[in-house]
């Protein structure tokens, strides 16, 4: 077997059927551990052993109990088995678990299995015949319809080697399992040693661990490191998807733990508290199943308490599946295409199951078209999920697809990039978005801006700041700043300096904006060096603020005047004065003073400190203590090019 496969087997069948002993004839290894088992002869809880094959090959045994009581315990070792005993008793036939566990086996798609009669060491060739012919007509219509008989008997060894034969070829016949995408350990059993600390057991769904690795144990949401790793017994530097494996896990209480708790890669998986479900109720079963019918819910290892929210319906006929929502009465750990197991609330039979279609959904409401025909893509596939949350999700990550698929990173990332050759989805940054919404986006980028003219004329265009705070919060800068680029390279939008602009837009004053402009920059030009604050100048003036803050923005943008802070403007004659004046002092001075510079600028100490403070933000020179420095001054105003605000 190569690294990559690794196989669960499991039993299945009624109680006192032979399973165990089955188990011990073919692996030499005892399953039933309690004492309360080897006192009564029946199993009660999971049985693990490990079954080498002639060619080398070494699979995983789960012994399961047969007895209806136990049926808990049969569920939460099921889920993760790749080919099935069913085991009959050929001198009892078939019988009510017999019946249950081949439903369950249904229900959670296993695909491959043998029927093994067991105890034929006791009956007639003819006897077993008739038994064999009604477990087919048992079977009929199930995974097990063509599935191999084997006739054994555990106590004389007859049969078996035939049955390690069928096992063999059924092995060979399965596909691999998942060891690249994100460990998923749902746990069994857990327990602990002395010197050792708390060990946890189950079967690896997916993923690969390795002493060392740091992994996530939910609940109680705790990173823990691996401290070792077993595999039947054996420790080993890795563990493969489709291994039973023991984990010796540091720094994590057992009392912390239980049954249907999940280890994980760090940050893949969260639990929830409701399921979007493709729900089938048995032709069997007793009873229709009622909208708000509580039921025993069985997923993976789990076992809760769950609330049936039928969408497009009121009542679930016996035979019949629809779309449904389940809300539990506590978390759990769930994904995408998670079968599940559902028995009556009282008394307990299992009535159904079916399969996760959405682990984090919305609380939906009932009877409406739009809903069911978004659960309805949902399920229609992989692809189809994924299109789906991008949309839901905005513009999710990959890792944030990891924890709402299940899928492996190299598996999405390739149905991503297939969805992208269909021009379906796209790549912003390291997130990833519908072309409907990216479209959607640059419509969204496009209307703001225009808005932005509508009701900001006068300003050169919308800051960029302003302009990403139109789209969703989630859209990280580095998606934004491209699809940005994207529209502006496609000519829908131009950038001008540190503002976007539809194109063609020139902010263009009316007639009494324009009188408004004209004054205030007269008033600048006439008060030069001494021009003072803003509220000084408009009551200066006989005008308001509110009047001419649009006015004061274009004379900004359209460089006419220089902003040095909130209050203080200088007009650009006054200013580029004032910045020769201070290249002419540093071709003969180290040292600048501020009280030197406001007697060469001929103003006051309040309106040099700003503009020296102005010139220390553009790092044309540096502040020492009480002293300025020159840094980085510019070159000569005659060979710089004039400012426009619509270069």
């Amino acid at each position: 077997m190569s690294p990559s496969r690794h196989i669960i087997i499991g039993t299945a069948g009624h109680v006192d059927h032979g399973k165990t002993e089955l188990i011990r004839a073919l692996t030499g290894q005892e399953t039933d551990r309690l004492k309360e088992e080897k006192e009564r002869g029946i199993s009660i809880d999971l049985g693990f052993a490990s079954f080498r094959l002639p060619d080398g090959q070494v699979a995983g045994v789960v012994d399961v109990p047969g007895h209806e009581r136990f049926i808990h315990n049969m569920l939460a070792g099921i889920g993760g088995i790749d080919l099935v005993l069913l085991v009959v008793d050929v001198n009892e036939g078939v019988m009510p678990q017999t019946r249950e566990h081949l439903q369950i086996l249904q229900l959670l798609n296993i695909r491959r299995g043998i029927l093994v009669l067991t105890k034929c060491d006791l009956a007639e060739e003819e006897w077993i015949d008739i038994v064999e012919e009604e477990i087919r007509e048992e079977v009929a219509g199930t995974f097990l319809e063509k599935a191999p008989f084997c006739r054994v008997s555990s106590l004389s060894g007859d049969g078996l080697p035939e049955l390690v034969k069928q096992i063999g070829q059924n092995i060979r016949e399965l596909p691999p399992k998942d060891a690249d995408g994100p460990l998923r350990l749902p746990v069994d059993r857990h327990f602990s040693l002395a010197g050792f600390g708390t060990v946890v057991t189950g079967t690896l769904l997916s993923g690969t661990v390795k002493p060392g690795d740091t992994v996530e144990v939910i609940p109680p949401g705790e990173q823990v490191r691996v401290r070792e790793i077993q595999v039947h017994g054996e420790k080993l530097p890795e563990a493969r998807a489709g291994q039973r494996v023991a984990l010796n896990l540091a720094g994590l209480d057992r009392n912390q733990l239980q049954r249907g708790a999940v280890v994980g890669s760090p940050g893949i998986f969260e639990q929830t508290e409701r399921l979007d479900v493709r729900l089938t109720l048995l032709p069997s079963a007793p009873r229709p199943l009622k909208f708000r019918d509580p039921v025993h819910f069985y997923l993976g290892t789990a076992r809760v308490v769950g609330v049936v929210a039928l969408l497009d319906r009121d009542l679930l006929e016996p035979g019949e599946s629809a779309l449904a929502q389940i809300h539990l009465d506590r978390p759990l750990v769930a994904h995408r295409q998670d079968r599940f197991i559902i028995r009556s609330y009282s008394p307990m039979t299992t009535i159904g199951g079916g399969q996760v279609i959405d682990p984090a959904p919305i609380k939906h409401k009932r009877f409406r078209d739009e809903v069911m025909a978004a659960l309805k893509e949902l399920e229609s596939g992989e692809m189809a999920f994924l299109m789906q949350k991008l949309s839901e999700m905005i513009c999710p990550r990959i890792k944030d697809l990891e924890l709402a698929s299940g899928m492996g990173r190299e598996r999405i990332e390739q149905h991503l990039l297939a969805l992208q050759k269909e021009q379906k989805t796209v790549r912003l940054g390291e997130q990833w978005a519908t072309l409907t919404s990216m479209r959607a986006w640059r419509h969204q980028l496009r209307e703001a801006v225009r808005s932005y003219h509508e009701k900001n004329p006068l300003h050169p265009g919308i800051p960029h700041a302003t302009l990403k705070g139109t789209l969703p919060a989630k859209l990280a800068p580095k998606a934004y700043d491209q699809l940005l680029s994207e529209a502006i390279a496609a000519g829908e939008l131009v950038q001008q300096q540190e503002w976007v602009v539809l194109p063609g837009f020139r902010p263009t004053p009316t007639p009494e904006q324009q009188k408004l402009i004209d004054l205030l920059e007269s008033a600048y030009r006439t008060e030069g060096a001494q021009a003072k604050n803003k509220n000084a100048m408009l009551e200066q003036l006989g005008q308001n603020n509110d009047r001419c803050e649009d006015c004061f923005t274009f004379l900004f943008a359209s460089g006419r005047l220089v902003k040095l802070n909130d209050e203080s403007f200088f007009h650009r004659d006054t200013y580029d004065r004032a910045l020769s004046l201070l290249c002419r002092h540093f071709a003969d001075h180290e040292t600048l003073t501020m009280g030197e510079f406001r007697d060469l600028l001929g103003s006051a100490r309040k309106q040099t400190q700003a503009l020296l403070e102005y010139f220390d933000s553009q790092k044309y020179t540096l502040r020492k203590e009480d002293l300025r420095v020159a840094w980085q001054l510019p070159r000569p105003i005659a060979e710089r090019p004039q400012r426009n605000m619509h270069d």
